[in-house]
């Protein structure tokens, strides 16, 4: 069984960087060249599925979280903890490649338009997410206090998206593509989805074990206490009597 797993688990990132070898091969030989901004237009291809992976992972954070206050049960705020590392990652890459693309659309590295700034704001939500944690010591109030925040933060989701539609900005609303452009994107977006839910799980995975790990220590030394009273008590009752 574990034989089997191993082997899956190895046949899905293999699956995934061959798909990634295969999304490179058409960007760079097949898609057809922006004629605006040239080969800086390719980025787009990474930027965009990474973006909407961003969301996703944000998703499962906001989900998790509230299936943790709904059942306490420690191995949703095991994925909600993966996940927004993952969201950290993703979002990290979405600001480096939209500042390689703004520099050549807009000529400058940055701006501080409602979309990049509802951006911006979602990286720092959720990195202090993932910073505030260790500093609560209390395994079960961390969690608590974990979830609430994730549900809260989750909230400028929706802002980045629509912010565009609802505010006057440097971003487009709609974005004009050619059918080969769209089909590129595809075949980004799905090693890109394979790669961040991968990276989830395989988090996740880590969490428990560390999790379980910690839990079996405690109920040895929760034992080994009881164990060590009660061979005391029948120590001093031997001596009484």
């Amino acid at each position: 069984m574990k034989l089997m797993k191993n082997t899956l688990i190895t046949a899905y990132w293999l699956t995934t960087v061959a798909l990634f070898i295969f999304a490179l091969v058409l960007v760079f030989t097949w898609t057809p060249t922006e004629s605006t901004m040239g080969d800086v237009q390719k980025i787009f291809y990474l930027h965009f599925p990474v973006a909407i992976n961003t969301f996703l992972a944000c998703l499962v954070n906001f989900i998790a979280s509230l299936a943790y206050l709904w059942t306490r049960r420690r191995k949703y705020d095991d994925l909600a903890v993966a996940s927004a590392t993952v969201g950290v990652l993703l979002c990290t890459i979405v600001l480096m490649t939209g500042m390689i693309w703004g520099k050549s659309a807009w000529g400058e590295w940055w701006t501080w338009s409602p979309r990049l700034t509802f951006s911006l704001l979602l990286w720092l939500l959720y990195a202090s997410y993932l910073m505030v944690r260790p500093s609560i010591e209390s395994t079960t109030r961390r969690a608590l206090v974990a979830a609430v925040y994730g549900v809260v933060a989750f909230l400028d989701v929706p802002l980045v998206w629509l912010s565009v539609r609802l505010m006057p900005d440097i971003h487009p609303n709609t974005i004009a593509l050619e059918p080969k452009m769209w089909l590129t994107v595809a075949a980004f977006a799905l090693p890109v989805t394979m790669l961040s839910f991968g990276l989830i799980f395989s988090r996740y995975a880590l969490y428990r074990r560390e999790n379980d790990r910690v839990e079996a220590r405690q109920q040895e030394e929760e034992f080994n206490e009881t164990a060590d009273a009660a061979a005391t008590l029948y120590h001093q009752g031997g001596l009484t009597s």
